[in-house]
């Protein structure tokens, strides 16, 4: 498969890209666990339909120790009992956050308590964060075709 464009060659995606890449940098590594903003950026990926991100972001997760067992199972992350309480709030706002368009409400109040009841204000903010820059990452892969398989741990740090 061939990419539409590559991302990369363009010199206005590529600089969009590039402060996407950065913006990522202000909250990795910051008051959510990278193994929880793994899982929503693969969940989001998912529902996007975006290959690309779903292989990178399952790469780098299983690079910094995520098992394959609870990498297999986010798509079904509600009948899966590997996921914390945390963990589950966390992919109830990335499945909502990344379905904007099906509900009028946007974000479910019993998804946003659970939310409320495990992260903090900051902690929110990295995850709103974190669900709106996958969710444009995807929408530009997926535009793009750009294909998945080829992606390597951390090729892009």
């Amino acid at each position: 498969m061939e990419p539409r464009i590559n991302l990369f060659d363009s010199e206005i995606a590529a600089k969009v890209v590039k402060r996407l890449a950065n913006a990522h940098q202000v909250y990795v590594g910051g008051p959510v666990p990278n193994s929880t903003l793994h899982l929503l950026e693969i969940r989001a990926s998912q529902i996007n339909g975006c290959g690309f991100c779903v292989d990178m972001h399952t790469k780098d997760a299983a690079a910094e120790g995520e098992t394959s067992l609870r990498l297999n199972l986010v798509a079904a992350w509600r009948e899966a009992t590997v996921f914390t309480d945390a963990e589950r709030a966390a992919l109830a706002l990335a499945e909502e956050g990344t379905r904007l368009a099906d509900a009028h409400q946007g974000v479910s109040d019993h998804t946003w308590e659970q939310v409320r009841k495990h992260y903090d204000d900051e902690q929110i903010a990295t995850l709103f964060s974190a669900i709106a820059l996958i969710n444009a990452f995807n929408r530009l892969n997926v535009m793009a075709q750009t294909p998945a398989g080829g992606y390597q741990p951390g090729m892009f740090h």
